[in-house]
C-alpha cells in the first residue's frame, strides 16, 4: 500500500479523479477548515477557564481530525462492494456498544443523558459513529430488497429498530429522529411501497410523541421552544441566548474571535450552539456562504447519486447526503429558533472526536462513489487482433 495516500496533501492520484469526486473532496477540506477555526473561537474563553489553556480543546480536536483523515483517505481508495462487504459488522458492533451505554455504572452520563463509553481517557460515542454504517447497510438492504426473503428483510428491519430504540432509550431523540427519517428516506429512493413507507412513518412519530410524553425535560424543550422569552432564565434560557448571538451578528458580523455571546452566556458553544457564535462573528453574509457550502454538497451528492452505476451505490449517496446535510440542517434551526433545542452537532465544527470521524467517513463513501460512478470504460481507438483472429488468417494463407 502507498502510504503517502494516507495523508491528503501528498496523495496524488487525486487529479486522475471524476471532476464530482475531486469538487466534493475540495468541499470536504474547506468546510474541515472553516469549522476548525471557528472551534479554535468558540471553544478558546470557556477551554482557559476549565483548563487553564484556551487552546486544550482546539489541540485535542486536531488530533481527531488527524486520525480522520486517515480513515477518510483509507476510504476514498477502498471498492465501495469491500466496505459494504463489513458493514454489516460494524452496524451490529455500535448496536452493541449502544446497549452497553444502557447499562448502570457503564454508560458516561452528561446532560442526564448516558450517551458515551470511557475506555481510558477516550470517549466512545456509539450513537455517532454507527451513522455512516446505518447507511450502508440500509442502502445495501433496500437497494436489494426484491432479491431477499422476507425473512431477510424483516431481521434487518428488526436490527434497524433494535438501533432507534436504543438511541432513543439513552434517551437521544434528536439522534433518532435523523437516523431514523434517513432510513426511511432511502426505502422511499429505493422505491418500497408507500403502504410500508405510511406504516412506519405513523410508528415514527408515534414513538417520539410517546418520548416526549415522558421524558419530562424534552416536554419542557419543545414548550419553551414556542415562546422561549416565557422562561427566558429557566428553560428558554439557551434558545435566547442564542437567539441574542444570531441577531447580534447583523449583517457582516462582529468580527473573528470577537463573539460576546460566548463569554459564559451562550451555554454548551463549542458543540450543540456552535453556529450560533459562528452566526455572531460572521453575521448574516457569513451564515448565507455557508448555506451555499450544504447547498452545493447537497447538490453534488444528489448528482453522484443520479449517476450511480447500482442501486446500492445510489442509496449509499443519497443516504450520506441526507446525514450530512440534513444534520447541519437541523443544528442551524435549533440554533436560529426554527426547530425545538436538541443536541445535535455541527458537523465538522463541533468539537467531538466521535462526531468528526463520523462527517469523514461519511464525506469519504460520497466521494467514493463518486469515483465509481464516474469511472469510464477504457475503448481502444483501433481494434487490436486477438491471437486466434491472427492464427485464422494465417491459416488461410497457407491454404491458399
Amino acid at each position: 500500500m502507498n502510504l503517502s495516500r494516507l495523508i491528503p496533501i501528498f496523495d496524488n492520484s487525486v487529479s486522475s479523479w471524476a471532476l464530482e469526486a475531486r469538487l466534493l473532496r475540495w468541499l470536504t477540506l474547506i468546510w474541515l477548515f472553516v469549522g476548525l477555526i471557528m472551534l479554535f473561537s468558540a471553544s478558546y474563553t470557556v477551554a482557559a477557564a476549565r483548563q487553564d489553556d484556551g487552546l486544550y480543546y482546539f489541540k485535542r480536536q486536531l488530533l481527531w481530525v488527524l486520525v480522520s483523515l486517515i480513515l477518510f483517505n483509507i476510504i476514498v481508495h477502498l471498492p465501495l462492494k469491500k466496505i459494504l462487504g463489513v458493514a454489516h459488522w460494524f452496524l451490529i458492533f455500535f448496536l452493541v456498544l449502544i446497549f452497553i451505554t444502557l447499562v448502570p455504572g457503564m454508560g458516561k452520563k452528561a446532560f442526564d443523558a448516558a450517551r458515551w463509553i470511557a475506555i481510558g481517557p477516550i470517549p466512545i460515542q456509539p450513537s455517532e459513529l454507527i451513522k455512516p454504517f446505518l447507511v450502508l447497510q440500509s442502502a445495501r438492504v433496500f437497494g436489494q430488497w426484491e432479491k431477499l426473503s422476507w425473512r431477510i428483510r424483516f431481521t434487518w428491519l428488526g436490527i434497524f429498530g433494535l438501533v432507534l430504540l436504543g438511541i432513543i432509550a439513552q434517551p437521544n431523540l434528536s439522534t433518532t429522529a435523523l437516523c431514523g427519517t434517513t432510513i426511511w428516506l432511502i426505502a422511499l429512493a429505493a422505491g418500497i411501497p408507500y403502504k410500508y413507507l405510511g406504516g412506519t412513518a405513523v410508528g415514527g412519530v408515534l414513538l417520539a410523541l410517546l418520548s416526549i410524553s415522558i421524558k419530562e425535560y424534552q416536554r419542557k424543550r419543545v414548550m419553551s421552544f414556542m415562546n422561549p422569552w416565557a422562561d427566558a432564565t429557566g428553560d428558554g434560557y439557551q434558545l435566547v441566548q442564542s437567539l441574542l448571538a444570531v441577531g447580534s451578528g447583523r449583517t457582516w458580523g462582529s468580527g473573528f474571535g470577537l463573539s460576546q455571546q460566548k463569554l459564559f452566556y451562550l451555554p454548551i458553544q463549542d458543540t450543540d450552539f456552535i453556529f450560533a457564535v459562528f452566526a455572531e462573528e460572521f453575521g448574516f453574509v457569513g451564515s448565507i456562504v455557508l448555506l451555499i457550502l450544504l447547498a452545493l454538497f447537497a447538490t453534488l451528492g444528489l448528482m453522484v447519486a443520479l449517476k450511480a452505476k447500482n442501486p446500492v451505490s445510489r442509496l449509499v449517496a443519497i443516504g450520506i447526503t441526507i446525514v450530512m446535510v440534513g444534520q447541519s440542517l437541523l443544528h442551524i434551526g435549533v440554533a436560529t429558533g426554527a426547530l425545538p433545542t436538541t443536541g445535535l452537532p455541527l458537523p465538522m465544527f463541533s468539537y467531538g472526536g466521535n462526531s468528526m470521524i463520523a462527517s469523514l467517513i461519511a464525506a469519504a463513501l460520497l466521494i467514493r462513489v463518486a469515483r465509481e460512478s464516474s469511472e469510464a470504460d477504457v475503448v481502444p481507438l483501433r481494434t487490436t487482433r486477438t491471437e486466434p483472429q491472427r492464427q485464422r488468417r494465417i491459416f488461410k494463407r497457407t491454404k491458399v
